[in-house]
């Protein structure tokens, strides 16, 4: 039985009025999938450069270094927080952004991260269209070279969404960050980042990172403090 098969079950019960909150069981709790996204015209950021230029590494996994920018939304006015996910390792830096969706503060967070990071660990990060990192720009100082996704494409990022959409099981859209505990975020990243992958050999995120960053054997998962 595929995944398919199950969302077009729950998705017929609801459609004859028997869902029984069966919608709840969902990953990400809702009654309707979301399908598309809205993107921004690309055209309004300065030195956009679209994936057809980005190295082809990039796109293999294989190589480190390849981050993906999304950012996580929540239903109250402004807050949000930066979603950073590498690809190779699986990898996830969240931030919380108390001056919202603002471009600079936003490049300027990107770089506070990705800076104390080997050359070979920050090498691209791709984001998707929106205007809030319109000013991606500012990492080219640092060596990071940006690159953006096709409009209405954000499956061109799916490592970024894969991981937002796993913290919305835990931090759905209605959570207030403002009442919000401050080491929940981070919990809840560490949870990820400790969750074994099959594409990873049964490893967890952290594991590849701190053996392959930090050049550390460890025999347990490595407890990130990044929030």
């Amino acid at each position: 039985m595929s995944h398919e098969t199950i969302y077009r079950f729950i998705d017929a019960q609801i459609r004859r009025g028997k869902a029984y909150d069966w919608w709840h069981y969902l990953p990400q709790g809702k009654t309707r999938r979301d399908r598309s996204k809205r993107g921004q015209p690309g055209s309004r950021i300065p030195h956009r450069q679209g994936l057809e230029t980005r190295p082809a590494a990039a796109a293999t996994r294989q190589t480190p270094g390849h981050w993906e920018a999304d950012l996580m939304l929540f239903s109250a006015y402004g807050q949000a927080a930066l979603a950073l996910a590498e690809r190779r390792s699986r990898l996830l830096v969240a931030w919380r952004l108390p001056q919202g969706k603002l471009a600079e503060p936003i490049a300027a967070v990107i770089g506070q991260v990705l800076n104390g990071l080997p050359a070979e660990w920050r090498q691209t990060v791709t984001f998707d269209n929106g205007a809030e990192f319109a000013r991606h720009y500012r990492l080219h100082e640092l060596g990071i070279a940006t690159y953006f996704c096709d409009t209405h494409s954000p499956w061109q990022k799916g490592g970024g969404e894969n991981a937002i959409g796993r913290l919305r099981r835990t931090l759905p859209r209605r959570t207030d960050l403002a009442t919000l505990p401050e080491g929940v975020l981070i919990a809840r990243v560490r949870a990820h980042n400790n969750t074994p992958r099959q594409r990873l050999g049964y490893q967890t995120p952290a594991e590849v990172f701190a053996r392959e960053v930090l050049r550390l054997n460890c025999e347990c998962t490595f407890p990130l403090s990044w929030e």
